[in-house]
C-alpha cells in the first residue's frame, strides 16, 4: 500500500516512479509529468453510471482543468466531446480538429466574445437572460443546440457559503429564459446545472436535479439533454484538516440517483457529465529538485525548484502525497517542502517526511493533474517544461521558458 493518510495503491506510486526515472533525461525539473493511462482507468470507474442508465452518457473533457495540447489531441482521437469555457478554449478545439456538434460552450459573458467565432451547430449554454438575448439572433442563424444553466439551492461559493456563486440563474430567470426561448423557436433542447468542485455526497446531486425538473416542469420544457456539469471529488486528496475529498462519495448510489432523475425528465436521450478533477487530478504529477536543506528547531525544510507559487496553487487548501526519487527510508520528522521564490507562501506541503532525503533528491507530487497548469505562474520563473505520456511513448511537448520569452514578451 501506499501513505495510508491518502491511500493510493501500492501499484499507483510505483507507476509514477518508473515514469519519473525515465523522465529525468528529456527535461530540467521543475517540470509537469502527465499520462493517458490514470484518466482512462478514471473513465472506466466512471463506466458505473452508465450501466445503471436506461440512457447513454457522455463525458465531455472539461478542457479548463487541464488545457494540454496533447490531451485534446487523445480526446478527439478516442471520439470524445470537449467542453469550453473560453475563446481560447473554444479556438483550441477548433484547432485540435473537434467538430462543432461535439464542442459544448459554458461560462459567463460569452456575449462578449462568442459573435466573433461565427460556427455553425456548436452547442451553448445561456448563462443569463441578457446573454442569451444578446446571443439569440446568431443562435438561430448558426443553428445552434442551446440551453440554460441553473443556479440551483445547492450552487455556493465554497469559501463563503452563505452567498451564491455568479453563474447561473435561479429559478425566476430559469424559468423566465426557458418561456423566452420556446417562444424564439431556437433548437432549445438542454438543461444545465453545475454545483463546485469537491462534492461530498451523491444526495446533494439529487436535491439539485429535483429543483431543475421543478423549472422544467413549471417551463413546460421537455429537455432532451440533463447536464449535470461535474465537482465529482478525486481520488486521494486531503484537506488540511486530514478529511478525505471523495470520504463520503459512492458512484453506486450516484448512479441511482441519476437513474431516478432520467424518469423525471420524459424525453431525456443523454446525461451529460463533466468531471474534471475527478478525471484528470489523477493523470500528473509534478517533479522537484531538492536544492537545500535547513534543519529549524521544530521543522525540517526542503528548498526546492518548484512550489506553490509557481506550480501548485492548489495546495494552499489540500494536501496531495509526495515520494522522493531515489526512495527514502529511516525516521521522519515533521518537514516542509518549500519552493524558490522569495516569499514564505511559497510552501508546498509541512507533512511527516523522512530524514533521509538530501539536496539533489527529487520529490514527486502526486495527483497534479488538474488546475495546475492553467494556474501556473511566472513568479520570478518561467514556465515548467511538460511531458506526455501515452501507450509506450514518453515525450516532452513544452519546453521550459527560457529568460528570452519571459523578458521580451515587454514592448
Amino acid at each position: 500500500m501506499g501513505n495510508p493518510v491518502f491511500g493510493h495503491q501500492r501499484d499507483e506510486v510505483q507507476f509514477w516512479r518508473r515514469l519519473v526515472k525515465q523522465s529525468l533525461s528529456l527535461a530540467p525539473t521543475p517540470f509537469y509529468l502527465f499520462s493517458t493511462e490514470p484518466i482512462s482507468q478514471a473513465l472506466e470507474e466512471l463506466r458505473v453510471i452508465e450501466k445503471g442508465l436506461p440512457i447513454p452518457v457522455r463525458h465531455w473533457l472539461s478542457c479548463k482543468t487541464q488545457p494540454v495540447r496533447p490531451l485534446l489531441d487523445w480526446w478527439r482521437r478516442r471520439g470524445g466531446s470537449i467542453e469550453v469555457v473560453s475563446e481560447f478554449e473554444f479556438l483550441a478545439a477548433l484547432k485540435e480538429g473537434f467538430p462543432p456538434e461535439r464542442i459544448l460552450v459554458n461560462g459567463p459573458a460569452k456575449n462578449r466574445w462568442l459573435p466573433r467565432q461565427s460556427v455553425r451547430g456548436i452547442l451553448v449554454n445561456f448563462d443569463s437572460w441578457n446573454e442569451a438575448r444578446a446571443l439569440l439572433s446568431l443562435a438561430k442563424k448558426l443553428d445552434w443546440t442551446v440551453g440554460v444553466r441553473c443556479h440551483t439551492g445547492e450552487e455556493f461559493d465554497p469559501e463563503h457559503s452563505e452567498f451564491p456563486t455568479q453563474f447561473g440563474m435561479q429559478a425566476d430567470e430559469a424559468l423566465a429564459a426557458l418561456r423566452n426561448l420556446k417562444r424564439a423557436d431556437v433548437r432549445l433542447e438542454i438543461i444545465h446545472f453545475h454545483l463546485r468542485t469537491n462534492v461530498r455526497s451523491p444526495q446533494i446531486y439529487a436535491r439539485a436535479i429535483d429543483e431543475v425538473a421543478r423549472i422544467c416542469e413549471m417551463a413546460k420544457f421537455n429537455p432532451k439533454y440533463l447536464d449535470c456539469g461535474g465537482g465529482y471529488p478525486p481520488h486521494h486528496v486531503v484537506s488540511h484538516g486530514g478529511h478525505r475529498y471523495d470520504a463520503e462519495f459512492d458512484l453506486v448510489k450516484l448512479s441511482r440517483a441519476y437513474e431516478i432523475a432520467a424518469r423525471k425528465f420524459p424525453d431525456l436521450r443523454e446525461l451529460w457529465l463533466e468531471n474534471g478533477r475527478f478525471v484528470s487530478a489523477r493523470s500528473g504529477v509534478l517533479v522537484m529538485r531538492v536544492w537545500d536543506v535547513k534543519e529549524r528547531k521544530n521543522l525540517r525544510q526542503l528548498i526546492c525548484d518548484g512550489g506553490r507559487t509557481m506550480n501548485a496553487l492548489i495546495s494552499s487548501w489540500e494536501m496531495h502525497e509526495i515520494f522522493s526519487v531515489p526512495k527514502r527510508g529511516g525516521p521522519t520528522c515533521l518537514t516542509a517542502v518549500c519552493g524558490p521564490t522569495c516569499m514564505a507562501f511559497d510552501q508546498l506541503a509541512r507533512q511527516r517526511m523522512s530524514r533521509q532525503v538530501r539536496a539533489g533528491d527529487y520529490l514527486v507530487w502526486m495527483d497534479a493533474g488538474a488546475y495546475h497548469v492553467p494556474w501556473e505562474t511566472r513568479f520570478s520563473h518561467g514556465y515548467s517544461a511538460v511531458l506526455w505520456h501515452e501507450g509506450n511513448r514518453l515525450r516532452l511537448v513544452r519546453r521550459s521558458e527560457t529568460f528570452e520569452s519571459w523578458w521580451d514578451q515587454w514592448r
